[in-house]
């Protein structure tokens, strides 16, 4: 295997940090610059809600191709092109002019995070090949991109309120820029073996995926029963089930199921999908109830995240360090605990709530998040072999993501179901006249409750009361989620007689020598 001077290993760490940074970035400092986009653009929930999909379901659905061509056609080839497409979708997107370019920009973001997310985590395994040095690098890879998570409602306040919404993708394209030139002179290149490219399994997620993320959608503002939404679902249930028996059956697949014959990866796989599905279908909607219903201004909205943020900061670490000494259990499962009781304690406040007395909450969800990024990442590179770091990689983030796009999709579809049958109650009883009530249900699902702003104060107080309602549900259907997972992955993590939890491998992959063993 080729050596690396520590220099070289220190430049290829650098670029991998900080393009990733900015690949995970891009997942959430858009949701501060939702509410002017949707202002300005006239887009409403639905609208805003493709923003966020447009990018994370496309992500999600091309990750596994990324790894298979990464191990086809070279990491870093793969790795460079992802990184051209995500920084030339960026400028695409600071450029839109109406909702429909912004959203295809999004897409194309999102296809170039899906070439370079899965070679990042496999050229640390082929760089860094002692134990203890691997360690330290995924630990610090794990960090900043949980950092990158953790910051991007931080700083997209802030850059909103002195530069705009284009300015959340604009601060991309010099990221992109630079990450390229690092990347073309410091990554080494290499190929996992030729593999071919599973076009029955990527097509069947794709469509499988997409009708459900675009059913969930469309049916709270449509009905579900609604023929559109019928269709979507039908073809979901049919298209899903069919990707499974593919990739089963396939001898080269896309998504490899052996590896959710290892309990303790199902586990790593549960958390990933559960913390994403709970916190990005929060993050997506607190930023409209803190402006657009409490009136905050984005730069406020973004910093009151500050105390998660430093909690995410300084329990990464921490959760690297416990996972060496004891395994994943412990920080798994407490991690996913105190997310389930911080989005359980977040519905407890309504739109006039003072800021310290919801501030716990931000604390609990910090320490949870933080507490399980790091574990997911070390347990799934130590029980797996190096071949197939690259789709061990891109399943564990294609499940991060489709956790992201189904929370965003089923919280939002709980959140809007509730906001109409609340706000239709509340116009009733106002003595609000049937057409009238329709057309403001309307209003609201299709531009957003600013557009509220010039009707009666009685009627403003409707919808805002409707929505904190709405979103008090999808916090606690997301807290019920997170607390089921944490039983089933303190269940899949049981200690076996005689060994220590998530030390050993994969079954059916070959031993590591003892040097290599933890």
């Amino acid at each position: 295997m080729e050596e690396f001077t520590s220099r070289h290993k220190g430049l290829v760490l650098a670029t991998l940090c900080a393009t990733m940074f900015m690949a995970m970035l891009d997942n959430v400092i858009v949701n501060n610059a939702l509410p002017r986009i949707g202002q300005e653009l006239h887009a409403g929930v639905g609208g805003l809600q493709w923003v966020v999909e447009g990018y994370s379901l496309v992500y999600a659905a091309f990750l596994l191709t990324g790894g298979t061509l990464g191990d086809r056609y070279g990491r870093k080839r793969i790795f460079l092109t992802g990184l051209t497409l995500f920084t030339a979708g960026s400028a695409a997107a600071a450029l839109s002019g109406t909702v429909g370019p912004l959203i295809a920009a999004r897409a194309l973001q999102g296809l170039g995070a899906a070439l370079l997310t899965p070679g990042s985590l496999s050229i640390l395994r082929h760089v860094f090949t002692d134990e203890k040095e691997r360690a330290r690098a995924v630990g610090l890879w794990s960090g900043v991109s949980a950092l990158g998570l953790a910051i991007g409602p931080v700083l997209g306040g802030p850059m909103v309120d002195a530069f705009g919404w284009a300015s959340v993708f604009w601060i991309n394209v010099p990221i992109g820029a630079a990450g390229l030139l690092l990347a073309a002179r410091a990554l080494p290149e290499f190929a996992g073996g030729a593999r071919r490219v599973d076009l029955p399994g990527q097509s069947l997620s794709v469509l499988g995926f997409g009708a459900l993320v675009h059913a969930l959608i469309e049916g709270p503002a449509r009905g579900w029963t609604d023929p559109r939404v019928l269709a979507l679902g039908a073809v979901a249930a049919a298209a899903l089930p069919a990707f499974v028996a593919v990739e089963h059956r396939t001898t080269d697949p896309m998504l490899d199921l052996r590896f959710f014959r290892d309990p303790v990866l199902s586990a790593a796989a549960v958390t990933g999908f559960v913390i994403s599905f709970g916190m990005f279908g929060a993050s997506f909607f607190l930023p409209l109830l803190l402006q657009d219903v409490m009136g905050w201004a984005p730069s406020s909205a973004g910093l009151a995240g500050l105390p998660m943020t430093a909690m995410i900061v300084a329990a990464a670490p921490l959760s690297g360090a416990l996972t060496a000494r004891r395994g994943p259990r412990i920080p798994l499962v407490t991690g996913l605990a105190l997310c389930a009781a911080a989005l359980a304690g977040l519905s407890l406040y309504g739109r006039h709530a003072h800021y310290p007395e919801y501030l716990w909450v931000l604390f609990a969800m910090g320490i949870g998040m933080g507490m399980t990024f790091t574990p997911v990442s070390v347990t799934v590179m130590k029980r797996v072999p190096l071949a197939r770091a690259g789709v061990a990689s891109a399943t564990l983030n294609m499940l991060r993501e489709i956790g992201g796009v189904v929370g965003v999709a089923a919280l939002g579809a709980v959140l809007t179901s509730r906001l109409a049958s609340t706000l239709t109650a509340s116009l009733d009883r106002l003595g609000v006249p049937p057409e009238t009530r329709r057309g403001i249900a309307d209003s609201v699902a299709g531009t957003g409750a600013d557009s509220t702003r010039d009707l009666p104060a009685p009627v403003r107080d409707a919808v805002n009361a409707a929505f904190v309602e709405g979103l008090h549900l999808a916090l606690r259907c997301g807290g019920a989620v997170m607390a089921t997972a944490a039983v089933v992955v303190a269940v899949l993590l049981r200690p076996a007689p005689g060994r220590a939890t998530g030390q050993d491998r994969l079954p059916g992959t070959p031993q590591r020598a003892s040097a290599e063993r933890p």
